[in-house]
């Protein structure tokens, strides 16, 4: 009997330390996506279930709130719907709330947010030297921007030039986005998987066409034009 003491000895500090390590809150790291976009979600609300803690995501999206493998998130948004997710390790999350309703306000296109954000990355230009050497992962690009956009331009005056291009051209098209994603074609056609993605490609409307564009022009061009590419999808058979 005394043989299979240790083990047993050995066996319950396992199970107590495990158990231990368990209860030990961790902070959840996570970054908040309109579904179909690349549109980050400001002041998303993020309550862990069990200890009944909240916060707002920041300007980029991004979020930290404590929690344990096994807690449940509630992400929550107004005109968006409600997302859940059990938390599986400490690893960063990325969530995709879907837009609760089939049309937007009518509303002008600015893109200052975005515009913004790209303004400050160009001053960073001016300010400093190459901001860290190699390549970003996808997660440290989503988490950490800066990084990104300097690994793939880099100081140099023409590197600045062609960042200067690229951030025009990112602007104009997140202008696009904001109406021409999956979401809210999905909710205006019967489109679905890789019609839905062809669609997407073949279909998407030039800036110079939408800059002046509200949302019912959008959806009336994405009806419009998705009873076409249908048509066509039937001729095809």
């Amino acid at each position: 009997m005394r043989i299979f003491m240790p083990f047993f000895s050995i066996m319950f500090c396992l199970v107590i330390c495990t158990n231990h390590a368990k209860g030990q809150d961790f902070l959840v790291k996570g970054v908040v996506f309109e579904k179909g976009t690349n549109i980050r979600i400001a002041l998303a609300e993020i309550v862990n279930k069990r200890t009944q803690l909240g916060i707002g995501s920041n300007d980029l999206g991004i979020f930290e709130i404590k929690a344990n493998i096994g807690d449940t998130l509630y992400i929550r948004k107004r005109d968006m719907l409600e997302q859940q997710i059990i938390v599986q390790g400490d690893k960063s999350i990325i969530i995709y709330l879907v837009r609760a309703v089939n049309q937007l306000e009518d509303v002008t296109i600015k893109g200052q947010s975005k515009k913004q954000d790209l303004e400050d990355i160009k001053q960073e230009f001016r300010n400093k030297g190459v901001y860290k050497d190699g390549k970003s992962s996808v997660l440290s690009s989503i988490f950490h921007p800066l990084n990104a956009i300097y690994n793939l331009f880099g100081s140099e005056p023409k590197n600045a030039r062609r960042f200067s291009r690229y951030a025009d051209n990112e602007i104009k098209q997140s202008q696009i986005d904001v109406y021409f994603n999956s979401t809210i074609i999905s909710n205006n056609s019967n489109l679905t998987g890789q019609n839905l993605e062809k669609f997407m490609l073949d279909y998407r409307p030039e800036f110079d066409k939408v800059q002046y564009w509200n949302s019912y022009d959008y959806i009336k061009y994405i009806k419009e034009s998705s009873k076409k590419f249908t048509d066509t999808l039937g001729k095809g058979k």
